[in-house]
């Protein structure tokens, strides 16, 4: 359980990175952005996937396809699409805000799972985690200065709810599927990639293909320059290193608390926010941080009793 729960971490360490793309990149829609990072995590899964090409595609059922068609959709490209327009139209805290809820929806998604301990028994710990999410957030709720439209806001916040169904849903599927499935978690996570690159190539070609104003920019050869080098780092780190720790940490730990360490990505996305503005917290932002890591440390104690481990 210990190296699920270290896996779980590394995660969440590199995923807090994605917060920051769409404001160094604030040219660039959600779409563009999406698509770009996608496309070279596309790229760098297929170099990865060609020394055992004939070996994993033999093994493909058409269902494996299916599933990585939908987890690519849902996963990464719908999901990331959402959560730009969120950091971009109501701000990087209320986004977080939003996306800050998942330990709770998956814990509550994954409550019947096998090894899941009763909610009754995480009721302090969930109370610990939704208190330090609020706290995150508190300045920004009451003192959000931001020259943005109030629909403009909504269709924010709306975004940072879809983006949240989308991985809620996703955490839950992707977790089973893996526990039942032929792949070890870099060979599914080489698959996915592989899957969402060619999906990234081919919405980006039928946006164009329309005229769709989302992928008409205005942006030197330098920006486009920086969104590349920007893209690659998120598909080595946030996708493919990121996606590769929490397959391995989903193969090791039940959803109630492999739930709860996603909001290692919350943290660590505050951390990077922190840096980025080149500010210390404020004494409410430290209070949430800790009361999100012990409420974390809570559920993991909660857990440690069963010593469940659910793959090798």
């Amino acid at each position: 359980m210990k190296r699920g729960i270290v896996y779980a971490g590394m995660a969440g360490a590199v995923w807090g990175l994605v917060f920051l793309v769409p404001k160094l990149l604030p040219e660039f829609s959600p779409l563009l952005l999406s698509c770009g990072r996608f496309i070279v995590y596309g790229a760098v899964s297929l170099v990865l996937l060609l020394p055992n090409a004939r070996r994993l595609l033999l093994q493909l059922s058409r269902r494996d396809v299916l599933t990585l068609v939908k987890f690519a959709l849902l996963g990464n490209l719908i999901y990331y699409m959402l959560l730009a327009a969120s950091v971009q139209w109501v701000g990087i805290a209320a986004a977080s805000l939003i996306i800050g809820v998942l330990p709770l929806s998956i814990t509550w998604l994954g409550r019947r799972d096998a090894g899941a301990v009763p909610l009754a028994r995480l009721a302090w710990p969930l109370l610990l985690v939704l208190g330090g999410v609020l706290c995150i957030n508190l300045e920004a709720l009451f003192g959000d200065t931001s020259p943005q439209p109030l629909g403009t806001k909504v269709l924010g916040v709306l975004c940072g709810i879809g983006a949240l169904l989308c991985w809620s849903w996703f955490a839950i599927e992707n977790a089973r599927y893996l526990k039942l499935s032929r792949f070890d978690s870099g060979e599914w996570s080489t698959l996915w990639g592989v899957t969402t690159g060619v999906l990234g190539v081919l919405i980006w070609g039928v946006a164009h293909w329309l005229a769709v104003d989302a992928v008409t920019v205005e942006a030197t050869d330098q920006r486009w320059q920086m969104f590349w080098l920007v893209n690659l780092a998120c598909a080595v780190l946030g996708s493919w290193f990121g996606n590769r720790m929490w397959n391995a940490a989903s193969r090791r730990l039940p959803l109630t608390l492999s739930g709860q360490l996603i909001v290692f990505e919350t943290v660590f996305a505050l951390l990077y926010g922190f840096i980025y503005l080149q500010r210390w917290p404020s004494g409410v932002e430290t209070l949430a941080v800790l009361m999100l890591l012990s409420g974390v440390s809570w559920a993991v104690r909660r857990h440690a009793p069963a010593r469940t481990v659910l793959a090798p």
